[in-house]
């Protein structure tokens, strides 16, 4: 019936492309698993798609889009490493790179996430990394967290999360 409404309207499905997601938002509503049909054909399930930069998943977690976000910055660090690495830029500027460049490419819609310990944990690991990177330190430096995060002037993860 769907399908004829919108081929009313001039839009045509591709029924090599179309997929579809179930939600699952509450525990007991479900029964059996019903094949999703276009015509005779069956459309296939996904468990997880990306739509305007968020990986979403039908479960209710974020783990997928998390992931998603920390690939997106490290992608990031690794176009600007010749400011963030360079010894001749100065270090206000790095930050300030950082801050309005990096960061933000993490965060991306981090305001509707339901974020659990874990994910807070996960991205604070990836951070230090990559102001350890910033700083030239090494984990064989034994220089702790908080030092490197005062030298380059960041808040914490969590209080941005």
């Amino acid at each position: 019936m769907w399908r004829q409404t919108l081929e009313s309207k001039s839009f045509k499905l591709s029924r090599t492309k179309t997929e579809y997601l179930e939600c699952k938002f509450s525990v007991g509503m479900y029964g059996v698993d019903v094949d999703m049909k276009l015509d005779t054909q069956v459309i296939p399930k996904r468990d997880s798609f990306k739509y305007l930069g968020f990986v979403i998943q039908g479960n209710e977690e974020i783990n997928k889009n998390v992931t998603h976000r920390i690939g997106a910055r490290l992608m990031k660090c690794r176009l600007a490493s010749g400011i963030l690495c360079d010894k001749n830029v100065p270090p206000r500027v790095k930050r300030k790179f950082y801050k309005v460049v990096v960061r933000p490419t993490m965060l991306y819609g981090v305001e509707c996430w339901p974020v659990k310990i874990f994910h807070v944990l996960k991205m604070e690991a990836v951070e230090m990394g990559i102001l350890k990177y910033m700083c030239e330190h090494t984990r064989k430096d034994k220089i702790r967290n908080e030092v490197t995060r005062d030298k380059v002037g960041v808040a914490l993860m969590e209080d941005k999360l």
